[in-house]
């Protein structure tokens, strides 16, 4: 059993040093790529934003909707209904907005 204070022998540098050379070759083809990367990048992430956009003003609407519809049927329960309503509705739209800041 190899106590955690023992030196480290040279076949583990060896091997790590192999490893910190395959990461640096990896990571300049990376930067190479970097410019077609960012451009691919620029456009699905406007079409991520759109569409979250998109699904955050459908859930709007239609939590909207629901929650008239629930008042006419039932109208004492106004005050619950605009409060479940309302935090529905938050969250729909933070959803929207966390599309915006991951999509750009």
């Amino acid at each position: 059993m190899r106590n955690a204070w023992t030196p480290v022998t040279q076949q583990t540098t060896n091997s790590t040093n192999i490893m910190t050379m395959e990461l640096l070759s990896m990571a300049q083809e990376a930067a190479a790529h970097a410019p077609a990367a960012a451009a691919a990048a620029g456009i699905t992430g406007s079409i991520a934003t759109g569409l979250g956009a998109g699904s955050a003003a459908i859930g709007v609407g239609l939590i909207g909707s629901k929650a008239v519809e629930a008042v006419g049927r039932n109208p004492g329960a106004f005050g619950n209904i605009l409060t479940l309503g309302i935090i529905a509705m938050a969250l729909a739209e933070g959803l929207g907005i966390l599309s915006f800041i991951l999509g750009k």
